[in-house]
């Protein structure tokens, strides 16, 4: 399996990597807008520095790696805590971009070759709030919203190419940046990276051929 991994350098997008190449991925590319400073694995690793929320960045990407056989894409990130009369542009702007524009841009890059291979997985982390809003969360939970509906058509799409499209809905991950950010929160609740990942890999295998357009929660004990 040759997979393309973006958000490679995130908490999550580390274990995410690690368990592809434990799984014996014959080439992993992990996409990210820096390596700068992280330990990159050995092997069949390769890294590649992109910004992902921009058409050419992406094309660059798919440009790069050539035909692959799953795109496990984990870009994402969060702002908010203001309700939507507060919410300001550059909050809106930066999610809608962060959490969709990215996706809509690598699946459009990288669909031509697995159209043309006859075969593929397309596998996006969401956020349980794209599909229970909160109070506070309107840019970051619209485009988790978005993104929901964005893997969905591409299900609806791709039928009948031998292509895949799912996205995974974690709660809380249990990452050291949201422990941070959390002190005080019951990370034992949390979502461990592994777990996701370990779902992400099914998901990009050969057995999952029958699951396309799955919206699969991931919510721990939250």
């Amino acid at each position: 399996m040759v997979v393309l991994i973006t958000g490679a350098t995130g908490g999550l997008g580390t274990a995410v990597v690690r368990t592809f190449l434990e799984s014996g991925a014959a080439a992993v590319f992990g996409a990210a807008l820096s390596w700068q400073g992280e330990t990159i694995p050995e092997g069949r690793f390769h890294p590649i520095e992109a910004d992902l929320t921009t058409t050419a960045g992406c094309q660059a990407v798919a440009a790069r790696t050539g035909t692959i056989d799953a795109l496990i894409h984990c870009v994402g990130g969060f702002a908010g805590g203001k309700p939507v009369a507060e919410t300001d542009d550059e909050t809106w702007d930066s999610m809608m971009n962060l959490n969709l524009r990215a996706a809509f841009s690598m699946c459009r890059a990288v669909l031509p070759g697995m159209l043309k291979a006859g075969s593929g997985r397309i596998v996006a982390v969401g956020s349980r709030t794209g599909v229970e809003p909160s109070a506070g969360l309107s840019a970051y939970g619209a485009s988790k919203a978005g993104l929901v509906s964005l893997i969905r058509t591409l299900a609806i799409e791709l039928k009948g190419t031998g292509i895949t499209a799912n996205v995974v809905m974690p709660s809380v991950i249990d990452t050291a940046g949201n422990r941070a950010a959390m002190p005080r929160a019951d990370s034992s609740k949390w979502v461990r990276p592994e777990s996701i990942a370990g779902v992400l890999l099914w998901l990009a295998s050969r057995e999952s051929a029958d699951v396309s357009g799955a919206v699969i929660p991931v919510y721990g004990n939250a």
